[in-house]
């Protein structure tokens, strides 16, 4: 699916199932909540913090990715709401950051094996 059909399925998706968008901010509070359930993961799976006992550590994957795509979701629905196009958006960014840091990382002693 590219960035256009997914703006185009999550529009259609709000329009019909979700009946209409949050406002920009309720979205941008979602935004932050859906990050901070990102975030909560990776700190067990992948930092020093430990799961609960009534967490499963076995369905974390799962859960994870679920999580992230609920952030793509209303990172989409805020595009949407916008006028952005992600595509647009992305390949300009891409760009600026090729520009950037052409020289950058590769001289970066921190990135060396």
């Amino acid at each position: 699916m590219t960035l256009q059909e997914v703006q185009e399925k999550v529009d259609h998706w709000i329009n019909t199932i979700g009946i209409r968008y949050y406002n920009e901010l309720t979205n941008t509070a979602i935004l932050s909540e859906e990050v901070g359930e990102v975030a909560r993961l990776m700190a067990r799976m992948y930092g020093e913090q430990s799961f609960k006992t009534k967490e499963k550590e076995a369905s974390a994957k799962e859960d994870l990715a679920d999580e992230m795509a609920d952030v793509l979701f209303v990172l989409v629905c805020l595009a949407n709401q916008t006028g952005i196009d992600l595509t647009s958006a992305l390949e300009k960014n891409l760009e600026k950051k090729s520009i950037r840091d052409a020289e950058r990382h590769a001289n970066n002693k921190k990135l060396k094996k």
